[in-house]
């Protein structure tokens, strides 16, 4: 069974017909007639019904379907995955990043590391938790960054940091000349929060317990289109530090009255080899290299 032959096979199950099949695989019809027709040799019976309409499969057709669907994927894959491996001439680390952890401390792991690694690529895709978990297990991630739980039987987590959340507001917010805030100062303005965020319940109980209330006027699911938001003067956003630009359009505030803190962790697949590259970018991200710039 060759590719060739799978692909037209497939291309015959979508247009039902023979012509229209040699049309969308760029072929000529009797070079699709002979494939397919090796094919059914090969797997021992007809694949096709023929009729006035067209064609549609007989009940072998049918069972191998799911089948050659998936070997034609598989290849796909392998050949993709090839192509990025030869186009990026060095070692690839597929990073998979949660939608909430913030960019700066990742990037400055990066930068220190390719500065010592070269030959290292880096691909960084940010996504959900259960698509980063997936991604692990189907190997399209190396690690992913995380600050969420994982099944210790089929994930290694290795602690990378803590942080803390801070306020950030535009720098032309009246409370951008404080370097701390209260949460009650906040009560009755605009808020920002980012879909599934973790905070938006902790801080509805807090405020609650104190008898206040947070009044979350916009959401999203991308931690940049609500810090455009603050920066033109739409509200304030409660990020952690690492998700807080070094830009002198943003400030950012500690909260006085109430310390929030989470822990992200580097999650790698247990039953995929531990690459020694993938080690040594780990370890960078582990350490804390203060860094000037943060707001």
């Amino acid at each position: 069974m060759e590719m060739h032959q799978i692909r037209y096979f497939l291309a015959l199950v979508e247009h039902r017909n023979f012509t229209h099949a040699a049309q969308a695989e760029n072929v000529s019809q009797p070079s699709l007639t002979t494939a397919i027709k090796r094919l059914e040799e090969e797997l021992g019976g007809r694949l096709f019904l023929r009729d006035r309409a067209g064609c549609s499969l007989t009940r072998l057709g049918a069972v191998i379907l799911p089948h050659l669907k998936g070997v034609l994927q598989q290849s796909q894959n392998a050949m993709a995955d090839a192509k990025r491996y030869v186009c990026l001439e060095g070692i690839p680390i597929s990073v998979g990043v949660g939608e909430g952890i913030g960019l700066v401390r990742i990037a400055d792991a990066v930068a220190r590391y390719q500065a010592r690694a070269p030959e290292i690529n880096f691909e960084i895709i940010v996504d959900k938790q259960n698509t980063l978990l997936n991604g692990l297990r189907e190997g399209r991630f190396d690690i992913a960054i995380t600050n969420a739980d994982a099944a210790s039987e089929l994930y290694q987590a290795k602690p990378l940091y803590s942080e803390t959340y801070r306020v950030v507001v535009s720098a032309t917010h009246p409370l951008s000349q404080r370097e701390t805030v209260n949460l009650d100062v906040l009560v009755g303005d605009e808020a920002l929060a980012r879909v599934d965020c973790e905070m938006r319940e902790v801080l509805f109980s807090f405020c609650a317990d104190q008898g206040n209330k947070v009044n979350f006027t916009h959401r999203s699911n991308r931690v940049d289109w609500l810090l455009e938001l603050v920066r033109l003067g739409a509200g304030f956003a409660i990020l952690p530090e690492t998700a807080v630009p070094r830009s002198k359009e943003f400030t950012s505030l500690t909260i006085e009255d109430a310390s929030f803190e989470r822990h992200v962790v580097a999650l790698r697949y247990l039953h995929q080899p531990a690459r020694p590259e993938i080690r040594g970018f780990t370890r960078e991200l582990a350490r804390y290299i203060p860094v000037d710039g943060y707001c």
